[in-house]
């Protein structure tokens, strides 16, 4: 027994001693596993905040070109009305406000607009802020003065250039970069009390934060709380998806983490406020608040008012749910709980909450950033195409200084949308563009490219190539004034022509009305736009000349085919091109590329490039001011005399009206001092519309000058020429005081001369003295 005894016992030992080698091996075997794991870990933890830090830093300025309006220059003598100048403030943002507090606000008075300024710095241009009043007199600033100081008069005041919108990739991201010291601190105290309250002490994800939404979610049986930080958020703003999945979550916390390490407070802090998605435009995905508070209330964010910025703080919880637009008392709901919960950590007092809580919501038109302006836009991003990647202007925070006037926007658009309107029910398929400049600088000051302007789409003033018909006359008729054979008294025949083309086809143009006048001097021929006049002037000259004054007043690289149809406008141009054309004509001979880009300015404030005008001579300037005036008869005597009665008395306007065959295209082109109109409407399946040039286009451009305002078209008579009377029916000289003459430009040595009307006895040699001693040279 003992001996057996004695044999269990070291039996039971040597188990036990296997058990423990067992035990050992298995522990190293976890505690090798562990040390892997940990390993991984780390290095997967070095890894991603390498990478996330790398990715983060090269997004943190992935910021689209802004591109911004001309400044709208205010001084004595402007013409512009006090409607005008509130309208202008309006779409600026800035606010009525009697006590006149802060830069960004205004007072209206009688014939008066008080106005604090903001100051802007651009491309090396700076207007500091002023407080100025601006007083009105007949349509015109009468005076300009200060509120400040001895309240002297002040040359010129520039308001702060419109955001009109942004160069952003297609379908996507699109932000307004605000700094540090522009970004209010209430806002970022509402950020950490409304979503992160342990924003400051958490390491990226907040533990005590997800312990609580545990709770609620299993207490309410279903998901009703989240533990997102703001660190958190911002991770999958930049670098996730919005999947609801454990991996995503997961990856979620450790770049959180990662990023935390990595950066401090301020600096996330910082980027939440820029990144952050906050609404949706369209195509356009509205990304952080300084973009927000343009895109929801037309204003630069730090001059938000507490309601205005516990709104945006709101839309952060789910901006398509709480979209202010769409669904304005769920956005108002939630607000005033933001504002609670504002009060509660102490960063406004309840008075004040109260009171804010009692606003109601209004919110900016949401074309005034530029919604309305994407055929504009789309010009812009062209014309820089030409010098800048498009990896550039999507991604690396440039500024664009363009060209845009505002107000002659707003008018554009409404002209066309109101006079397609008023064409009524048959004219709903019916479309248009419009492309308004300013001839001396070659700036396009407005480009509209369809009725529906908010909806983007198919830009026809750049894209919509149509034939110009009548537009091609001036150049017809300019061709032959430099010729040097003709004058505006030339007579060519307007009867029946037939041309045989090469196919063996025989080509018989006739009058819009069927109507030959016979002999008529070429100033009735133009302003009559008479087609047989025109095709046999065109056929005397040959037509390659006439090719090649097109070619050289558009500045194209190559000239139209030259048919005999061109003579008759059967050459196809977009309205921007058309623009091209006849602001040389505006210039008086001098072609100036159209442009929309006057600047272009990196982030850090250098200027990149300055798109200054350039003007080369394309045309006898004495030719040009001759087919001018012959221009301006147009208006008052030919096709354009209905658009002329639109138009204010006095306003001296030289145009052309233009029909294409069928009345398939209305086309209408026109120009003062200051501004050149080109206005076409048609369909977009070219089918008949049943409007000539003065019936359609014409009246839409007659509403655009309305509108704003131009000075009279008054070019200084060039050196070598002389002005003369002739009689506009006939083309015989007679006296300027005879019915149905009219003065208009000859060169010296071809000017005729007359003293007498047509029927009038000749003057006895009694009264020819003396009316040579009286001076009576008529």
């Amino acid at each position: 027994m003992p001996q057996r005894r004695r044999k269990d016992n070291r039996q039971r030992a040597r188990g036990k001693t296997a058990k423990k080698r067992s035990f050992a091996r298995r522990l190293t075997s976890w505690l090798a596993g562990l040390a892997v794991v940990a390993a991984g870990i780390g290095v997967y933890g070095a890894y991603l905040t390498f990478t996330i830090a790398a990715e983060f830093e090269a997004r943190r300025w992935d910021v689209p070109a802004q591109v911004y309006a001309a400044p709208l220059e205010l001084y004595a003598g402007r013409a512009l009305t006090r409607d005008e100048l509130v309208a202008e403030l309006d779409r600026l943002g800035y606010r009525a406000d009697a006590r006149l507090p802060v830069a960004g606000t205004y007072r209206t008075g009688v014939d008066r607009v008080e106005i604090a300024t903001r100051g802007f710095a651009y491309a090396g241009d700076v207007e500091p802020e002023r407080a100025v009043a601006v007083d009105f007199a007949g349509g015109t600033i009468a005076a300009l003065r200060s509120l400040r100081g001895a309240r002297s008069d002040v040359a010129i005041v520039r308001l702060d250039p419109l955001l009109i919108g942004s160069l952003f990739p297609t379908h996507g991201e699109d932000r307004l970069i605000v700094p540090p010291e522009r970004v209010p601190a209430l806002l970022k105290g509402a950020l950490k009390a409304v979503e992160d309250r342990r924003f400051d002490t958490h390491i990226g994800i907040d533990l005590r934060g997800i312990a609580r939404a545990a709770l609620a979610n299993l207490s309410a049986g279903e998901i009703r709380q989240g533990a997102s930080t703001l660190t958190q958020q911002l991770v999958r703003s930049f670098f996730l998806s919005n999947e609801r999945t454990w991996w995503r979550k997961l990856r979620e916390a450790a770049m959180a983490i990662a990023l935390e390490v990595r950066y401090d407070k301020d600096e996330l802090l910082q980027a939440y406020v820029n990144e952050i998605y906050l609404g949706q435009d369209g195509a356009r995905a509205v990304h952080g608040f300084g973009l927000a508070s343009q895109f929801y209330f037309g204003q630069p964010l730090d001059e938000l008012e507490l309601h205005e910025l516990a709104l945006l703080v709101a839309v952060v919880r789910g901006p398509t749910y709480y979209d202010p637009r769409r669904h304005p008392d769920r956005a108002l709901e939630r607000r005033n709980l933001v504002l609670e919960q504002m009060t509660a950590a102490g960063l406004v007092d309840a008075d004040d909450a109260a009171a804010a809580a009692a606003e109601k919501l209004v919110l900016a038109p949401k074309d005034r950033g530029g919604g309305a302006r994407s055929a504009f836009l789309s010009l812009v991003r062209r014309q820089l195409a030409r010098d800048y990647a498009a990896e550039d202007l999507e991604r690396k925070g440039l500024t664009v200084l363009s060209t845009l006037d505002p107000a002659v926007q707003t008018a554009a658009e409404r002209a066309l949308a109101d006079g397609l309107d008023k064409l009524g029910a048959d004219a709903s398929s019916f479309d248009g563009a419009i492309v308004v400049t300013s001839p001396h600088g070659g700036e396009v000051n407005a480009l509209v490219g369809g009725r529906n302007s908010r909806a983007g789409g198919f830009n026809r003033a750049l894209d919509a190539r149509r034939p110009i018909g009548s537009l091609v006359k001036p150049a017809v008729y300019l061709s032959a004034l430099e010729s040097g054979r003709y004058t505006l008294a030339t007579l060519v025949d307007d009867a029946p022509v037939e041309v045989t083309l090469e196919n063996g086809d025989v080509w018989a143009p006739r009058n819009f009305d069927d109507e030959p006048r016979g002999p008529v001097p070429l100033v009735r021929a133009l302003a009559e736009s008479l087609n047989m006049a025109t095709v046999r002037l065109g056929l005397e000259l040959g037509l390659e000349p006439v090719a090649e004054t097109l070619a050289r007043l558009r500045g194209a690289s190559g000239r139209p085919q030259a048919y005999p149809s061109l003579l008759l406008g059967a050459v196809e141009l977009t309205p921007f091109e058309v623009a091209e054309l006849f602001n040389t004509f505006a210039n008086g001979g001098f072609r100036a590329p159209l442009r929309a880009v006057r600047s272009v300015v990196a982030p850090d404030g250098s200027v990149l490039n300055r798109y200054a005008i350039a003007i080369e001579q394309a045309a006898d300037p004495a030719a040009v001011y001759t087919i001018n005036q012959a221009l301006v008869q147009v208006m008052e005597r030919g096709t354009g005399r209905s658009v002329r009665a639109r138009l204010p008395a006095g306003l001296v306007v030289a145009g052309k009206t233009g029909t294409s065959n069928d009345l398939r295209d209305s086309w209408f082109a026109g120009f003062t001092n200051d501004r050149l109109v080109v206005a076409w409407i048609g369909a977009d399946d070219n089918r008949p519309i049943g409007l000539t040039g003065s019936t359609g286009a014409g009246r839409i451009a007659a509403e655009v000058l309305r509108a704003v305002g131009p000075m009279s078209y008054d070019a200084p008579l060039p050196r070598g020429l002389t002005l003369a009377a002739i009689d506009y029916a006939t083309g015989e000289p007679v006296a300027a005081r005879c019915d149905g003459a009219v003065q208009l430009p000859f060169p010296a040595r071809d000017a005729p001369s007359a003293r007498r009307c047509a029927g009038e006895e000749p003057p006895r040699i009694g009264e020819r003295i003396r009316d040579f001693f009286r001076g009576d040279r008529e």
